[in-house]
């Protein structure tokens, strides 16, 4: 499958990947009206659903490979990525906040703190991230407790979090190509490389495996954020979903900042290739890999 041809397969995942996310959300009781809603609007409103869609198709890929076991539960694995989601979207909303990136637009919406308010939107982040972790831990059984310390290094002070925190450090600031890939590297390329890894040790994959998913997801994280940087210099509110140029405006660390855009292109695709060409020698090229390999060339090929 060609990553020209990836839309159709992509369009019905995003369509379970949100059916079920607002079925699992719906199922969880005692949730505060206000806060329930903040939830929902950040959640449920749109989005690529890349890291739910990586899980699920790694996972698919992996389990599919001989030697393996096939048909891993659908549904563990759905609920797993939900988890993953709302990790996401957790991120998003505090990103958008006025202490982050002060955005007003996310996903093509009003961003949680524009929609509800300030503190509600905090809330809903936090609540987010720790119903997360909850869905991660009952969907995976025996397994949940690997797959939550996977996910949470991933998001926590030596992944995401700290990745934010070397991104606010770095406004304004003068870093150079190493210093922007590292936080590329945390805030971008560890969520993106959990969904591969996490989908892996779902599908039964060895310990040399996960690490060699996680090694691709690396690449191809770096890869899809290059292609953000490149998309915020040239794209479009309409198309992206967000404001257009505002890193650029605040100074944010980005590849183009540090090496220019010739060569920020040239990164980007280098990481994309080598991250690609990882992830094919471990799947392989079955039909159950073509459209996990597809997604991964959209990654940094990617027009919004």
């Amino acid at each position: 499958m060609a990553w020209v041809d990836l839309q159709p397969a992509w369009e019905r995942a995003r369509a379970q990947v949100a059916d079920a996310l607002a079925s699992h959300l719906q199922a969880e009781g005692g949730i505060p009206e206000r806060l329930r809603a903040a939830m929902a609007h950040s959640l449920l409103g749109g989005g690529k659903r890349l890291r739910p869609i990586l899980l699920l198709w790694t996972m698919r890929a992996v389990a599919r490979i001989p030697g393996r076991p096939a048909d891993p539960a659908r549904e563990s694995a759905m609920m797993a990525a939900c988890g993953l989601e709302c990790l996401h979207t957790y991120s998003l909303i505090h990103d958008d906040l006025p202490a982050m990136d002060d955005d007003d637009l996310r996903r093509g919406r009003p961003s949680c703190h524009v929609a509800f308010d300030e503190a509600t939107a905090i809330l809903a982040g936090d609540a987010l991230q720790a119903l997360g972790f909850q869905w991660l831990a009952e969907a995976s059984g025996p397994l949940a407790g690997r797959l939550v310390a996977l996910v949470a290094a991933a998001v926590g002070p030596s992944g995401m979090a700290g990745g934010q925190q070397l991104d606010l450090d770095g406004e304004g600031e003068d870093l150079d190509a190493e210093a922007v890939e590292r936080i590329h590297e945390l805030k971008t390329g560890r969520l993106l490389a959990a969904a591969l890894a996490a989908g892996g040790l779902l599908g039964g994959g060895n310990d040399v495996m996960v690490a060699g998913l996680a090694e691709a997801g690396i690449h191809l994280g770096l890869a899809f954020q290059g292609a953000d940087d490149l998309l915020d210099l040239h794209g479009q509110a309409a198309a992206l979903g967000k404001t257009p140029g505002k890193d650029s405006a605040s100074g944010k660390a980005t590849v183009i900042r540090s090496r220019g855009e010739a060569a920020a292109r040239e990164w980007t695709e280098h990481h994309g290739r080598c991250g690609l060409e990882l992830l094919r020698s471990l799947v392989g090229e079955t039909d159950d890999a073509a459209s996990l390999l597809a997604l991964g060339e959209f990654l940094w090929r990617r027009e919004s």
